[in-house]
C-alpha cells in the first residue's frame, strides 16, 4: 500500500506561495497590513479586558469612539502619540517598541 503524503505546509510557506518571498513589494503590504491588524487587535483586547467599552477609553485619551472603532477595525493609521495616549491614559499601560536587529 502506498502511504499517503502529508500536503502540510508552514505558515511561512503558504506566506511566501500568496504574497511572494520577503522583500517584495506584494509581501511588504501584507505585512504592513497585518501589523495594523495585530495593533488593533491588541488594543481592542486590552479595552475589553478591562472592562471599558469605546466610548469609555475614547473619553479617557481625548479622542473619539469611531476613532477607537477605526483603528480596532483596522481602517485607520494611527499616531505614535495617539497611541501613546490610549496605552498610557486610556488604558493604564506603557507602551515598548522593540526594533530587531
Amino acid at each position: 500500500m502506498k502511504q499517503k503524503q502529508n500536503k502540510l505546509r508552514s505558515l511561512e510557506s503558504l506566506i511566501d506561495k500568496t504574497y511572494g518571498p520577503k522583500g517584495s513589494s506584494r509581501r511588504n503590504q501584507f505585512e504592513i497590513g497585518f501589523e495594523a491588524f495585530k495593533l488593533g487587535y491588541l488594543l481592542e483586547q486590552a479595552r475589553t479586558k478591562r472592562g471599558l467599552t469605546q466610548e469609555e477609553l475614547a473619553q479617557k485619551c481625548g479622542t473619539n469612539k469611531s476613532y477607537i472603532s477605526r483603528i480596532e477595525n483596522d481602517a485607520s493609521d494611527i499616531k505614535l502619540s495617539t497611541l501613546i495616549k490610549i496605552v498610557t491614559n486610556g488604558l493604564g499601560g506603557q507602551l515598548k517598541l522593540i526594533i530587531p536587529k
